[in-house]
């Protein structure tokens, strides 16, 4: 009842940020700014690129909000351009890395090894495990678990079929529970 609740007032919300209410759009940006940035840092890894990726994101939901026809559609529409953006971004910086790979003829991935590590000390063993999974699979999982959005919501953030995102859930379980229990065939 209560997630229903939240829905028609998210629904309102977008209705009255549709028709230009600033007041509405801010309470929006507060609703999801902390799952926007939570999501596409899972997604780049990077803070300073996961506020370019939101706030870029933001901008495209602000300036196509009007065009949404369901407004209980909103989140997983949301989410759809946050991802969009990040999967832009990654696609600039592979262009990049790769120019500068051939510039200095070997790649550059010592940062990384330091990225990786700073987060392996912060993590709990969940999110060192969630950290473990396949891309597709982390984000998936993140997105269904941690951001509470239906299974069809993710088939729509993603733009795969619902299908992929059992198959994506059912593996990501199976991994994960590896990963927290140990393998119990040996």
């Amino acid at each position: 009842m209560v997630q229903k609740t939240k829905r028609i007032f998210e629904s309102y919300l977008v209705s009255c940020a549709q028709l230009g209410d600033r007041v509405a759009q801010e309470q929006l940006v507060n609703r999801y700014q902390k799952k926007f940035h939570s999501h596409a840092c899972r997604l780049l890894g990077d803070v300073e690129q996961t506020r370019d990726a939101v706030q870029d994101g933001w901008v495209e939901i602000v300036r196509n909000l009007p065009k949404l026809k369901d407004e209980s559609a909103f989140q997983a529409w949301a989410f759809r351009i946050i991802t969009r953006k990040c999967t832009q971004l990654i696609g600039r910086l592979q262009k990049n890395r790769r120019i500068l790979a051939g510039v200095l003829s070997e790649p550059a991935k010592e940062n990384r090894t330091v990225d990786d590590i700073e987060q392996a000390v912060n993590r709990t063993s969940i999110h060192e495990a969630l950290a473990n999974l396949p891309i597709e699979h982390r984000v998936t999982t993140a997105l269904f678990y941690l951001e509470e959005l239906s299974i069809a919501e993710v088939a729509i953030v993603l733009e795969i079929p619902m299908g992929t995102v059992k198959s994506r859930l059912m593996h990501a379980r199976k991994r994960l529970r590896v990963a927290l229990e140990g393998d119990d065939n040996g």
